[in-house]
């Protein structure tokens, strides 16, 4: 049959990853996919082919909750739902493969979108346990880490980064560094002596 034919050439565009644009920038528009949610055909797929199109839709969630943030009216609660999904989403292509580091970098950006700096730091380590080198989990890891009050730890990333050459990224961490307030010396030194307590340390 015609529809037969054409079949693996429509699962190929729906498997087709989107490239990796900064979340600090619009992402790019990923492939047209034929439907948000996986069809009953993925049972034929091989695992990467499915992780490839829950990914997919995870990132058109970090896209539309961009945008619901966008304007003069940003609508919190939507974006809020959209990286729930989101999460949820790039969690389902983690069960298909686990060293899927892209979607483990987009969850850390949608946990740290939702003030949730613990599962957002995780997510960040877990993606740069498999793929050191991954220069944009750097750079939000960096973010993640200064807007939890880790200062230090965003400055061991930027210094990564220039190990890397990754100018563009170090110029962005740089500029959040420069705006970050720094804490006052005995401000500091009070935070040290919290993070030795027991149970105390950072993530």
């Amino acid at each position: 049959m015609r529809t037969r034919s054409i079949l693996p050439l429509l699962l190929l565009a729906i498997a087709a990853p989107p490239a990796m644009a900064s979340f600090n920038e619009k992402p790019s528009a990923p492939p047209s996919s034929s439907g948000s949610v996986p069809q009953a055909t993925d049972q034929q797929q091989p695992a990467r082919q499915q992780a490839e199109t829950w990914y997919h839709d995870a990132y058109e969630d970090v896209a539309k909750a961009k945008e619901a943030l966008a304007g003069d009216k940003p609508d919190h609660k939507k974006a809020d739902k959209l990286y729930k999904r989101a999460i949820e989403r790039a969690g389902r292509a983690l069960d298909y493969d686990s060293k899927y580091h892209e979607a483990l970098n987009l969850q850390g950006f949608a946990w740290r979108n939702l003030k949730n700096y613990e599962k957002s730091l995780a997510a960040y380590a877990a993606c740069l346990a498999i793929a050191p080198d991954y220069a944009p989990a750097r750079e939000y890891y960096g973010q993640a880490l200064l807007e939890s009050g880790d200062r230090k730890g965003a400055e061991e990333q930027l210094a990564y980064l220039k190990k890397l050459n990754m100018d563009e990224l170090v110029k962005q961490l740089e500029a959040a560094l420069a705006a970050a307030p720094v804490d006052p010396p005995g401000d500091k030194a009070k935070a040290e002596d919290k993070g030795a307590a027991p149970g105390g340390g950072g993530h």
